[in-house]
């Protein structure tokens, strides 16, 4: 099983310059923008994306190491790691 870096699962910093993962998210912000254009709810879009990230995950890294990972995830979103408009005080 392949270790995986805590950077790859970090949110994309506004400003940290051009790379890879905001290339990525450009991609992404476009297919969700496609996607509610066709009428599809973006939270049903939003699910499958999560669905097939973790799919391509467990595939790359292997079940225990994305389990670690996933597990790690509640804490993040309380500590708004996944929040992209808000205040920092």
């Amino acid at each position: 099983m392949s270790d995986m870096r805590d950077e790859v699962f970090e949110p994309i910093e506004v400003g940290a310059g051009e790379n890879v993962k905001q290339r990525a998210m450009g991609h992404l912000e476009r297919a969700f923008e496609d996607a509610e254009t066709d009428g599809l709810p973006v939270d049903a879009v939003a699910h499958a994306a999560l669905f097939a990230a973790i799919a391509t995950l467990v595939e790359c890294f292997g079940e225990e190491c994305v389990a670690n990972l996933i597990g790690e995830l509640p804490e993040k979103i309380a500590s708004g790691g996944y929040t992209v408009n808000r205040t920092l005080q």
